[in-house]
């Protein structure tokens, strides 16, 4: 197990702080911000098992809550994309002021509706954001800002998810900077299979090693 800070954080933004965990592996290059879905938080288990892999291969990781409880409680707000992406560029300008984290790479990890904030958050950032992982992401809500991403960028997705599968090879054409796609073949929408998950926790930890180091 790599040696590693824990903090236990709160993020203020909008006149409300989001709760978070921020966990940093001793000598870490790099760290990588989590984007849950909707109806997700930061104890997402898949996300959590993602960003064990990841402080495993010395990457740092911040799972933060991207809505209130209460903000989540309406539907509306869980799918309003453009609020997503403000928190989530909160918190990358809070990672920014920290001692601790100003001077890492960072990256952006998104699963569902949180792929488009953390697209449209690095088309915002620019070279701020040196790459950006999606995990089923519904890219196709950040098709207008994609030609402006410049970050190295993996979209993963199953290939029994064929709506979202066909929805992120036509986003794929979008995007003008470093990119693959990589198809779980026979993964469902939350890699729910024996090794599925693995697998797409080693795709992330290669991406990020590769583009974070």
């Amino acid at each position: 197990m790599t040696d590693q800070t824990d903090h236990a954080i709160a993020i203020p933004v909008d006149g409300v702080e989001l709760d978070g965990e921020l966990v940093l592996p001793t000598d870490a290059d790099g760290l990588v911000i989590f984007a849950h879905g909707s109806g997700s938080s930061r104890k997402s288990p898949r996300n959590a098992f993602v960003a064990g892999v990841l402080r495993d291969h010395g990457v740092g990781t911040l799972l933060f809550d991207l809505l209130t409880e209460a903000e989540d409680e309406r539907y509306e707000t869980r799918f309003d994309i453009e609020l997503l992406t403000e928190r989530l560029l909160a918190a990358t300008e809070w990672l920014r002021a920290r001692e601790d984290t100003r001077d890492l790479n960072l990256g952006y990890f998104g699963s569902s509706t949180g792929a488009a904030a953390a697209l449209r958050a690095a088309a915002e950032r620019g070279d701020d954001i040196a790459a950006v992982v999606s995990r089923g992401g519904r890219v196709d809500l950040a098709a207008e800002q994609l030609p402006a991403v410049t970050a190295a960028t993996l979209f993963v997705v199953g290939g029994a998810d064929t709506q979202v599968l066909e929805l992120n090879r036509e986003a794929f054409e979008g995007l003008t900077g470093p990119s693959e796609l990589e198809v779980v073949e026979g993964a469902g929408h939350l890699f729910e299979g024996p090794g599925e998950l693995e697998g797409v926790a080693s795709l992330a930890a290669t991406w990020f090693e590769r583009h974070l180091a």
